[in-house]
């Protein structure tokens, strides 16, 4: 199973060029973020910093996303939150961590799951390459 196909029960279109577009500039925006600051700083940091950057290239950003849970036909306040929403279409999850752990990649299928969206990056800025510490993940 690749990074992108996380169920082989359902055949998918590929991801719209558009959204495609947005993970592309999300990923720059998170180069020149980690350029300036390097690893070392808390999460919180990288996340204003990387909302900036967004939005100085003209993208929506939408940070702290509350996402309820269906639960027995109830929609429940669980506490969770989306880090960063971009155009209404990636989901951001970002990290200041050691080693992303496979919870970390859970998370973000979940959120994908919980919210139709299709495309999801997990970022850890606390790696000396920002390369090394993005994972793209898509349904």
């Amino acid at each position: 199973m690749t990074a992108s196909q996380t169920s082989t029960e359902h055949a998918h279109d590929p991801i719209p060029v558009e959204t495609e577009d947005v993970a592309r500039q999300i990923v720059d925006a998170a180069l020149s973020v980690h350029r300036t600051l390097g690893p070392g700083l808390l999460e919180s940091v990288y996340e204003v910093c990387l909302e900036h950057e967004l939005k100085s290239r003209d993208l929506t950003v939408d940070r702290q996303v509350s996402l309820p849970v269906l639960y027995d036909g109830v929609r429940l306040d669980a506490g969770l939150r989306l880090d960063l929403l971009i155009n209404n279409s990636v989901i951001v999850e970002l990290k200041a961590v050691d080693a992303l752990m496979p919870v970390h990649k859970a998370q973000v299928l979940t959120y994908l799951k919980l919210t139709g969206h299709r495309l999801g990056l997990l970022i850890n800025f606390n790696v000396p390459l920002i390369r090394d510490g993005i994972k793209r993940m898509a349904l």
